[in-house]
């Protein structure tokens, strides 16, 4: 029998940790605009998916090569990455209709609500014991989220505001399987099944209304893949140099790129409720994942 792919160990660095959260955060605001971008100019949302994922596999067999080496791609688990992977792509693409239709950063605030979703899915699904602090803090959470969905009267953004909440699900959902998964399989096995259930989901939607891009349109569409894929091990990456208490509350800061992006591209001035809501959502996400972090060392 062939022993199992071991990672290269690699320094730990809490202030790199950081850095490469920040970048990664950078990244997924930069993908979302360009996915918006793309959606504006006519470019379907699975046509969008499939190169996002088809173009993501060059930094991600980059990152296997130079880390766990390609025997890492062996699985004896193909029905958990199929659950895992049909799981993620439903949010993906909930979470780039959302994008296609609101505000940059309304969008990106809303999908900090995830956190809150994994808490509800993992006492349903995982039947783990939630403590009542942390359903407490995940129903403060819930309040941020009718703030900032409050209806805009200038605006109608009922269907983009419950394709964001879907994504939010999808992408707890997402986490909840990622959490089973990973306790056999190791990180870089469950980005890679992932990149490829979404380029071939993308590529099956050809016949179903994909159009031809402008050579700029295209450039962008390639990018979005290569951003994408990168931001993702960028993720992974920070994970591996620091502690998950240290770099997950930087994940808000995608709030600021998002922001100054959509200020930047769209002339987008965030909404206060927008603004209010997602103080509220980061704060009860922060703490629940504070609990976690201490419920784990008990």
């Amino acid at each position: 029998m062939t022993a199992p792919p071991i990672e290269r160990p690699v320094a730990q660095s809490p202030a790199l940790g950081i850095l490469l959260r920040v970048l990664a955060m950078a990244l997924m605001a930069v993908l979302a605009a360009i996915v918006k971008a793309c959606a504006e100019r006519g470019v379907p949302v699975l046509e969008i998916i499939f190169f996002r994922n088809a173009f993501a596999f060059i930094p991600v067999m980059l990152y296997i090569w130079r880390t766990s080496g390609f025997g890492v791609l062996r699985t004896r688990r193909p029905g958990a990455h199929l659950t895992r992977s049909a799981v993620g792509l439903t949010g993906m693409i909930c979470g780039f209709t959302a994008v296609s239709l609101l505000p940059l950063t309304q969008s990106t605030a809303i999908s900090f609500s995830a956190p809150l979703f994994m808490v509800a899915l993992s006492a349903l699904i995982l039947k783990e014991p939630v403590s009542l602090h942390r359903w407490l803090a995940v129903a403060v959470g819930f309040v941020g989220v009718l703030i900032m969905v409050h209806p805009d009267p200038r605006q109608f953004v009922g269907v983009g505001v419950l394709f964001a909440i879907a994504a939010a699900i999808g992408a707890a959902g997402a986490n909840i399987a990622i959490r089973e998964i990973s306790r056999t399989e190791p990180g870089p096995t469950i980005v890679f099944y992932f990149t490829l259930a979404g380029a071939a989901v993308g590529l099956a939607s050809l016949p179903f209304g994909w159009v031809m891009p402008s050579p700029g349109v295209l450039g962008l569409l390639v990018a979005a893949g290569l951003i994408g894929g990168t931001g993702q091990l960028l993720l992974t990456e920070a994970i591996r140099r620091a502690p998950v208490a240290v770099v997950a509350p930087f994940d808000y800061t995608q709030l600021v790129w998002a922001g100054l992006i959509g200020f930047l591209v769209w002339g987008e001035t965030p909404a206060m409720l927008t603004l209010i809501g997602a103080m509220v959502v980061a704060t009860s996400s922060t703490y629940i994942l504070w609990r976690e972090i201490g419920r784990s060392r008990i």
